[in-house]
């Protein structure tokens, strides 16, 4: 396959391909926790970030909101998070419960061992150039999302 080829390749099959083996991967040595790589997210962004509004979680997590509202049901369910008064009645705020931080430092072995695992199966190297890859990929999508988003606002 050529480069021209390559590049005509959908980008967006090929990055949901990765991330689901990825994600399959970290799940597997999340399993005896109970938790999915999805919900360890969450309870890490409000571990070291809460208590947090859900407005600002989810965009920590580029995540929607509707999305978010849905991951975070059945965590208040079992009591890993709790949604609290904000600073006014119509606002609101997630943190983590006396269990969510146990469940949080539970998985977080599990994480930690399939971190090591990926990172020793990719290489250092591949691994560092991916980071500044996506990283570097994150910040253009999200500046051409605010520029959609200001184009749409001025259009209406």
């Amino acid at each position: 396959m050529d480069r021209t080829t390559k590049t005509q390749a959908c980008t967006n099959f090929r990055l949901r391909g990765l991330t689901r083996l990825v994600s399959r991967f970290y799940d597997s040595h999340l399993v005896a926790t109970g938790l999915k790589t999805t919900q360890y997210s969450l309870l890490t962004h409000v571990m070291h970030g809460g208590p947090l509004r859900p407005t600002d979680l989810a965009d920590r997590l580029n995540m929607d909101a509707s999305t978010l509202t849905r991951n975070l049901k059945p965590m208040a369910a079992a009591g890993w998070l709790a949604q609290t008064e904000g600073v006014d009645a119509r606002s609101r705020l997630v943190s983590i419960t006396q269990a969510g931080q146990k469940k949080f430092a539970e998985a977080q072995r599990g994480w930690r061992s399939a971190q090591q695992e990926l990172n020793s199966m990719l290489g250092t190297e591949r691994v560092l150039q991916l980071h500044l890859l996506i990283n570097e990929s994150i910040e253009l999508l999200r500046n051409a999302d605010g520029a959609c988003k200001d184009k749409k606002d001025s259009d209406e």
